[in-house]
């Protein structure tokens, strides 16, 4: 897929001012995506479960047994402090120049940015004025070029627009690309697995991913490489 000029300069534009070299990093934890998935969270703010409470309608929440089990399926979207805990499991440091692509209404950010201090968003590099009159396809169109782009490509939701960047960065031969697996934070942390174990887990399945060839896995891991 090729952008238009107007948004291509727009995204070059972006891309220049993300400092290098950096990680772009999909993050999906909006309200409506919260809902549609229908999971339920412990520990969020009231202000998120607010948002995600208009966001339902009727999609009520899983409960009990079917609610681990789609939970363990991995169906459940990870939060931002638990994405900022699988890349600390996998040997990310804190200090990396990481790129939020994510939606407008991303919920619960200081999870991510406490622990990930170097992080950039288009709200934070663009002008105010130039942001606030894009469009929200606008906006996605720019965290695909710095994606397909970046250094680095890590996406916590196999949707479109992963599949998308990850083939695109196959295709210009960008091969640090990897998608973070919730079913494996699921079920790890459902065993009651936490801390220094937990985090020794998520390394080894991720890396074992990569090995076996399942689903899509970054060649020499982050584990084993630094940005």
């Amino acid at each position: 897929m090729r952008l238009n000029k107007a948004l291509e300069a727009k995204g070059s534009e972006l891309f220049k001012l993300i400092p290098k070299p950096f990680l772009s990093l999909h993050l999906r934890f909006e309200p409506d995506m919260v809902a549609y998935s229908q999971c339920e969270y412990s520990g969020l703010s009231l202000a998120s479960m607010s948002s995600i409470e208009s966001a339902r309608g009727d999609r009520k929440p899983w409960t009990g047994d079917a609610a681990r089990a789609w939970r363990n399926r991995g169906k459940c979207p990870l939060t931002p402090k638990e994405t900022a805990f699988i890349l600390q499991s996998l040997k990310i440091p804190a200090n990396t120049s990481i790129y939020l692509a994510a939606g407008d209404g991303l919920m619960e950010t200081e999870g991510f940015a406490s622990v990930y201090t170097n992080t950039h968003t288009k709200s934070s590099l663009l002008q105010t004025e130039d942001f606030l009159t894009m469009h929200g396809n606008t906006k996605a169109a720019l965290d695909y070029y710095v994606s397909i782009n970046s250094d680095a490509y890590v996406a916590t939701y196999f949707g479109n627009m992963d599949k998308m960047v990850t083939a695109m960065r196959a295709v210009n031969e960008h091969h640090r690309t990897l998608v973070l697996s919730r079913r494996d934070y699921a079920n790890f942390t459902s065993i009651g697995l936490k801390g220094v174990e937990l985090a020794d887990a998520l390394w080894k399945s991720h890396r074992e991913d990569f090995v076996m060839g399942r689903g899509t896995a970054l060649p020499d891991c982050f584990c084993d490489s630094i940005l």
